[in-house]
């Protein structure tokens, strides 16, 4: 009898242990992978809550939580927003989102899109971008990175402590320019460009280091700017000029997921994604505009007339650029054409 109740004992608690066991690696099945998500910008603002918010919760639900998305916003994980690219080549972080002009001249070819008034929408010239990118860049300048979307904000505008109307009223002005080809057209205009990441402009304007910034609509609401300036100027037709923008991911860390996990993360990235945040993020500019208007700032909204006097004064841009892609080795021509074209295709279509 005790031998037999001590087999039984033994049995049991076999099966205890071995169920106990199947718990724990079902446990361990649901979360198997964790991703650390970084980026510069508060959570609430119109990016972190509208796009990577939404980026993250569906790899999340679809993966059936194999997937978690830590998230750090403001820089949270250390570092300044120029070394984003470099986490996630490092592995820091997993996956960052960061302007690629953060990083002047090291992503040339994505520069053709944020030359002056190239660019006529946000969804339009995010697809031009995002099919070009697949061409011309990802196994180029790109190589270190696994990039799950590429995209554009919407119409660059100026904000400003005095009207702007014309090119010439830049003179003497120090100016946040968004990107390099932005400062350029800047100092062609004889404006000091001042060179900060996104997050630096409320206090660079409420110190008076800077006269005036070219950011977005969207993103003015989160960093108060119609509160700093007083007003803005809007272009029409193609906008003064719009940034490129990645999602990268560790090349490392993506090739380490199963085939079933990278295909939750390809599913909700790739053209339809970009498409999705670039207009998205260009959806979000009229409402933070009617805050402005709201609070009775002016707002200058350039006539095709002059828009065309800007746009003769930016020429000088496309020549410098041209010139600067021909040193590097690169058609920058065939680049600025192929962008032409596949932003007149994709405008109409696009077009409200």
């Amino acid at each position: 009898m005790t031998n037999r109740r001590t087999v039984l004992r033994a049995v049991g608690g076999a099966a205890l242990a071995a169920l106990t066991s199947g718990v724990l690696a079902t446990s361990a099945l649901a979360q198997e992978v964790t991703l650390k998500l970084h980026q510069f910008l508060p959570a609430q603002a119109n990016v972190p809550k509208l796009v990577l918010d939404v980026w993250a919760d569906n790899i999340e639900k679809d993966s059936g939580g194999r997937i978690k998305i830590d998230r750090y916003p403001s820089m949270q994980l250390g570092g300044k927003p120029p070394e984003l690219m470099d986490q996630a080549i490092d592995g820091v972080a997993d996956v960052v989102w960061t302007v690629v002009g953060y990083t002047p001249g090291r992503f040339p070819s994505t520069e053709v899109f944020e030359l002056p008034f190239m660019m006529t929408n946000a969804r339009a010239t995010t697809r031009a971008y995002y099919e070009m990118f697949e061409e011309h860049m990802k196994d180029t300048e790109f190589k270190d990175v696994h990039i799950l979307a590429a995209w554009v904000h919407g119409p660059g505008v100026i904000h400003s402590a005095d009207p702007i109307e014309h090119p010439s009223d830049m003179r003497g002005m120090k100016i946040r320019g968004g990107s390099r080809q932005v400062n350029t057209l800047l100092t062609q205009l004889g404006a000091t460009p001042v060179g900060m990441p996104v997050p630096a402009i409320p206090e660079a304007l409420s110190k008076g280091v800077i006269d005036g910034t070219t950011i977005p609509w969207e993103v003015t609401q989160s960093l108060k700017v119609p509160e700093l300036v007083e007003n803005h100027t809007e272009f029409a037709g193609a906008a003064l000029y719009t940034v490129t923008f990645v999602m990268a991911m560790n090349k490392e860390k993506y090739e380490s997921l199963p085939d079933d996990l990278k295909k939750v993360i390809d599913d909700n990235s790739g053209l339809e994604f970009s498409i999705f945040a670039g207009g998205t993020q260009a959806d979000a500019d009229l409402p933070a505009r009617e805050i402005a208007m709201e609070m009775g700032n002016t707002i200058i909204t350039m006539t095709p007339e002059q828009t065309e006097e800007w746009r003769k004064a930016a020429q000088p841009v496309y020549d410098q650029w041209l010139a600067d892609m021909q040193s590097k080795g690169i058609d920058g021509q065939a680049l600025l054409d192929e962008a032409h074209a596949l932003i007149a295709k994709y405008t109409p279509m696009y077009s409200n």
